[in-house]
């Protein structure tokens, strides 16, 4: 692991009189970090009467020619996530993996698994991403887009956005007992816009399927080239990726599993950096957005919640440094803590911004060669889709027009009434 469960843990003793710590340099590591357990899926946080609902299924094809598919999603999730986090009405965002074409998955499934149903925590798709390998087998396109009708639990609110999006690279009409026209049919007719994306020559996509299957879902085709996806590294990552390191220090991890979380949160923090520091950026702004949401496991999101009773969690379910504190001290840690990372989501939001001024520039100087890429045929869906269903999107950010300055530095939050 690339930095021990215990040290974060004991780190929560003293964080109300410490600063940030300088964080490591990005170095290489093993790819594919796993916590030591399995987690189990992170329950729901509860939404505000003002947020709306967002569910997003990701179906990726895992047969033995897709390892470029699969980086390019590892890549781009963060990315997706930070654009969705824009939006407003301010969303909740649950994301859902399914993968297909994969032998090891049941044939008697049509070759498809759900790799995690619809769930608020980010970190657990990120582990599923990371995890995932190729193995040839029959890549049925029709199975996937039905299993994720029947299988996840979506949404049941009226102004919910519901996405599914399928990428591949054989014809999405190869199904022998599935016909993937009434698949389609019957995701939209339950509220589910269903978005293709196939790997390879536009041109091939539209003849294969793939175009028709999208419109009939009332979704979008697009076509990417999965092996030439190239990561734009901007001036701002390494001090993202500081910032990064830095709020992982804010969480006050609790419960049962609280060791299994924490040290997940850190292994998704590298299997980012081993991708590239666009990578690692791209999540630092996430953890900084209101779609990060942890209140399963730290006590700080969990506090944001009126119905939360810290003098309800038990002792042994608290870090030992935290346990003989009396429960004014661990509400006035609890708000030290949610000020500090306040003030480091100000300078990420901050850096953040030039970021994607930047960007978009360079973006812009790719051209249709930047219309190919993962990132750029899921976000203009989801932006399309997004504006239907009633969400706004802020103008983007002006283009920087000098080099990228030191952090901001702020006075930190005041804490104001104790949480919980």
């Amino acid at each position: 692991m690339i930095r021990s469960t215990s040290l974060l843990l004991a780190l929560a003793a003293a964080l109300a009189a410490q600063g940030p710590a300088v964080p490591p340099a990005v170095t290489p590591v093993t790819p594919v970090v796993t916590p030591a357990a399995p987690l189990a899926p992170a329950v729901a946080a509860v939404v505000p009467a003002t947020k709306r609902p967002i569910d997003l299924a990701i179906c990726l094809d895992i047969s033995g020619s897709m390892d470029g598919l699969i980086d390019a999603a590892r890549q781009n999730l963060w990315s997706v996530v930070n654009d969705l986090a824009l939006l407003q009405p301010a969303p909740t965002l649950r994301v859902a993996l399914l993968t297909y074409g994969c032998s090891a998955h049941p044939a008697e499934n049509g070759f498809v698994a759900v790799e995690t149903d619809f769930t608020t925590d980010l970190d657990l798709v990120s582990q599923k991403l990371f995890a995932l390998k190729t193995n040839g087998g029959d890549e049925y396109v029709a199975r996937v887009v039905q299993k994720a009708i029947d299988s996840l639990a979506w949404s049941k609110d009226k102004g919910a956005l519901q996405l599914m999006f399928v990428a591949g690279n054989e014809p999405a009409t190869q199904d022998p007992t599935l016909d993937v026209a009434a698949a389609t049919k019957a995701a939209i007719s339950r509220g589910v816009v269903v978005n293709t994306i196939f790997c390879g020559d536009p041109t091939e996509g539209i003849n294969t399927g793939w175009a028709e299957v999208a419109k009939l879902a009332d979704g979008k085709y697009a076509a990417i080239q999965q092996d030439q996806s190239v990561a734009i590294v901007t001036p701002f990552d390494a001090q993202l990726v500081e910032l990064s390191t830095a709020m992982n220090s804010t969480y006050l991890p609790y419960g049962a599993q609280r060791e299994v979380w924490a040290a997940n949160q850190v292994a998704q923090d590298s299997n980012a950096a081993v991708l590239n520091v666009a990578a690692a950026a791209q999540r630092c702004q996430t953890k900084a957005s209101g779609l990060y949401d942890n209140r399963q496991w730290d006590l700080v999101d969990a506090c944001a919640d009126p119905k939360f009773e810290l003098d309800k969690v038990k002792k042994e379910d608290l870090p030992e440094a935290l346990r003989k504190l009396p429960l004014a001290e661990l509400q006035a840690t609890v708000a030290a803590q949610k000020a500090k990372r306040a003030e480091l989501k100000q300078k990420v939001d901050a850096i953040g911004k030039q970021r994607d001024a930047f960007l978009q520039e360079e973006l812009e100087k790719l051209g249709a060669a930047g219309d190919q890429r993962f990132e750029r045929a899921v976000l203009e869906s989801v932006r399309e889709q997004a504006k239907a269903r009633g969400f706004q999107r802020p103008a983007p950010a002006p283009a920087p027009t000098s080099a990228p300055a030191a952090a901001p530095t702020s006075a930190p939050a005041a804490p104001g009434k104790a949480p919980c």
